[in-house]
């Protein structure tokens, strides 16, 4: 189709605006990619990409060494960094045309051909809302592919039959459709069908990547979610593809089965200002944790009659989702850092409904590390609230747990020993084994509620530990504890 053009002033920073008006070399260029499509969606711009045509890679970047820095760090793409004399680094490339060779992600070939048509430039990018060119010279955005119109309607559509070449683009429309609350056409859908098994070529840091991307920029996750089970591509994560059909009681889950209520969970998470205002590795966490939260239930739901009633129960759901959500994190390439925030997450995520004395809640508290029980209460909240048409609302027995760790000061922490071996050293103890049973056991009643301070925690030593001492240290113990009082 030809080009279009529609009038738009793009923001951009004062020095690469400059820039790109005066210098010769950049006669011909144009911000490319997600800075537009944010932009025109209202979005900070964060990325901003410029593409510059009728220039060898030679000569932009003798044409940019007048005003900085200049690294040609992609040679074989055609990418060049400008590092002003500001500190402030810019992107520049040259249109290519890129050929698929080999299999995997790094199986293209490039071709950098200067004087390549604003049509065929940009039907190399995966969907037409990134396919938008702006023209910072003629404040307009050019648009070849009906970007426009798609970005307007809020349709996802691949830019070309290109598109099947690079199988990320699949889990990129998955990420896209929830970050901006897109409908997929229907001819896309097929396009993602018919390649559902070049998911191996997928280098698995890629693949987590996009995942990541989903868990912490979501606006409506379970459109992820419903794009990676109409596209087949849910096969290839088979801890999310068990939810699909495996039912639930319909006194507490009216909604449908487990996928569906996984899916309500993620997007009540992504509504809560907890979730909204966390850092990028929480939401990450804590989104991972709620989609992962009910992947036990495939394995252990049954119906029991209960009072001549046949109900469907899932006893023990919660241990049996840690290895299934380890699998999963494993399968996707998450980090273990992640990892070990999410499975005391998904073991824990009915904790609300048997938690209520202290000693519960500084156990729970220990047993999250290194999560916490802000963290917990956070997903909990979005599984109570993923159960339309029932109403909207947290069972009060979170907000309680929430606050009476708040009161130990253990909600945004674990607890930490009071008696550490430092101590038992100074105490006249040798470094051994014994100092590590008699911290192991002190903790183990700090938890319980034995003791509260350093103090306490001699006390108790001296009554529950001192047999563990030689009888020197016990003496020396027994002497600080007499003129203490």
């Amino acid at each position: 189709m030809p080009v279009t053009t529609r009038p738009y002033e793009l923001p951009l920073p004062e020095d690469l605006e400059r820039i790109l008006l005066e210098a010769p070399v950049l006669a011909r260029a144009y911000v490319v990619g997600g800075g537009v499509r944010d932009a025109l969606l209202g979005l900070p711009v964060k990325d901003l990409d410029i593409e510059v045509y009728g220039q060898s890679l030679e000569s932009l970047a003798q044409g940019l060494a007048p005003l900085g820095r200049v690294d040609v760090v992609g040679r074989s793409f055609g990418v060049i960094k400008l590092t002003t004399r500001a500190g402030v680094t810019h992107d520049f490339s040259l249109p290519r045309r890129d050929s698929k060779v080999a299999v995997g992600h790094k199986g293209f070939r490039a071709d950098l051909l200067p004087d390549l048509s604003l049509e065929e430039a940009s039907s190399r990018r995966d969907f037409t809302l990134n396919s938008l060119l702006y023209d910072p010279r003629r404040r307009e955005i050019l648009d070849a592919h009906g970007g426009l119109e798609d970005l307007e309607a809020r349709i996802l559509r691949h830019t070309s039959g290109a598109f099947v070449e690079d199988p990320l683009r699949v889990l990129r429309g998955m990420q896209f459709v929830s970050r901006f609350n897109l409908t997929t056409a229907p001819a896309t859908i097929e396009l993602c069908r018919s390649i559902q098994g070049t998911h191996p070529e997928l280098a698995r840091e890629r693949v987590r990547d996009e995942w990541y991307k989903w868990a912490s920029r979501s606006l409506k996750p379970s459109l992820g979610l419903k794009f990676l089970a109409d596209t087949g591509w849910v096969a290839h994560y088979p801890e999310l593809a068990a939810m699909i059909g495996t039912p639930q009681d319909p006194r507490w889950h009216p909604e449908g089965d487990v996928f569906t209520h996984t899916g309500h969970c993620c997007d009540a998470l992504a509504t809560l200002p907890a979730w909204r205002e966390a850092e990028e590795a929480s939401r990450i966490a804590w989104m991972l944790a709620i989609l992962t939260h009910d992947a036990g239930k495939p394995s252990t739901t049954r119906t029991e009659v209960r009072d001549g009633i046949p109900r469907i129960v899932s006893p023990g759901h919660e241990e049996a989702g840690g290895p299934l959500a380890t699998t999963f994190l494993h399968r996707i390439g998450a980090s273990n850092e992640i990892l070990g925030r999410v499975v005391p997450l998904v073991t824990n995520h009915m904790a609300h409904l048997q938690t209520g004395t202290d000693r519960a809640i500084r156990r729970l508290a220990n047993r999250l590390t290194p999560e916490t029980v802000q963290g917990l209460c956070t997903v909990m909240s979005a599984d109570a609230l993923g159960r339309p048409p029932l109403p909207a609302e947290i069972p009060a027995s979170i907000p309680h747990l929430l606050h009476r760790a708040g009161e130990l000061e253990i909600e945004s922490q674990a607890p930490r020993p009071i008696l550490l071996g430092r101590h038992l050293l100074e105490l006249g103890m040798k470094p051994g084994k014994e100092v590590g049973r008699i911290t192991h056991a002190a903790f183990e009643a700090q938890l319980d509620g034995f003791f509260a301070d350093l103090p306490g925690a001699w006390v108790w030593a001296e009554r529950h530990a001192a047999h563990w001492m030689p009888p020197d240290v016990a003496a020396t113990l027994r002497a600080r504890l007499s003129a203490a009082g």
